[in-house]
């Protein structure tokens, strides 16, 4: 059994049949995890669905934010942007089975046997991976009920608070949860996020750094593979930390990383929907 990772997807479904035929991936024994962002921007994102939920037994996805925000549209559609590539999702006679599965995603996952964390776009530097697991596991259970779900998806657009307080409540604790696992790309040695920086990690504003990079970040003594940051374009130069979105959806390349021996893979894109 090999296992392999894959950086955002975004609807670029030719690009992954690509690299899982150059690395002759079998279902039946080989295993994909996904760094989150399976949907939007890209001219295929209902065929990515289907084809990640055919084959569900054979993968682990974590949610990204552009999945997260299908399911807000599939409760408000007038949330709906014009570079959204959603709406064939939402027409599909099995859109209620893929959301449903959806759903039962998690945020974060650990594989406790390598000592390896997957997330959306990270982790901030004041939780440790057992605060992480315990948080992310109160969104999930969110996301999970149908009498709570609609209630976190009206809180969960926003940028405050912009940091973590253990007495937040309700929407507002899992929106903050929800934008340091799915949106964070900056924040500050205590944890304030600053969510408007998309650029590289040289594009910090001041009192700002990657959150992979504080020197205090608690989860430093285990290996943390992340996607969402395309500007970094797979660098990463903090050990054990591992950048897979490579920006296929905007017409670079996708990229796929043997996860027990780092070895990497890669392929063009089509242009982006």
């Amino acid at each position: 059994m090999t296992l392999y990772a894959v950086g955002d997807l975004q609807g670029c479904l030719d690009p992954l049949k690509c690299l899982l035929e150059e690395v002759d991936f079998d279902p039946a024994q080989d295993r994909l995890w996904l760094v989150g962002d399976l949907v939007n921007r890209g001219p295929q994102s209902l065929e990515t669905l289907r084809f990640l939920y055919d084959m569900r037994e054979s993968i682990v996805t974590v949610l990204g934010n552009h999945d997260l925000h299908l399911l807000a549209v599939s409760l408000h559609p007038e949330r709906m942007k014009k570079s959204d590539t959603l709406r064939k999702i939402l027409k599909a006679s099995d859109c209620d089975e893929l959301l449903s599965w959806l759903r039962q995603q998690p945020l974060l996952h650990y594989d406790e046997p390598r000592d390896t964390i997957l997330v959306h776009a990270g982790l901030p530097p004041q939780w440790t991976l057992e605060k992480a697991l315990s948080l992310a596991k109160e969104v999930e259970t969110v996301l999970r009920d149908d009498e709570h779900f609609p209630q976190f998806i009206d809180g969960m657009y926003g940028n405050e608070p912009a940091l973590w307080e253990e007495s937040l409540e309700g929407a507002t604790r899992w929106r903050v949860i929800t934008n340091y696992l799915t949106r964070m790309r900056f924040c500050a040695p205590d944890g304030t996020l600053e969510l408007k920086t998309k650029e590289a990690s040289g594009s910090a504003p001041d009192g700002y750094a990657p959150w992979f990079s504080h020197p205090g970040r608690l989860t430093r003594q285990h290996r943390l593979i992340f996607g969402h940051w395309a500007a970094l374009e797979g660098r990463c130069d903090e050990p054990g930390v591992f950048a897979l979105d490579t920006g296929c959806v905007w017409g670079n390349k996708m990229t796929l990383m043997n996860v027990d021996t780092g070895e990497r893979h890669s392929c063009a894109c089509q242009e982006g929907g």
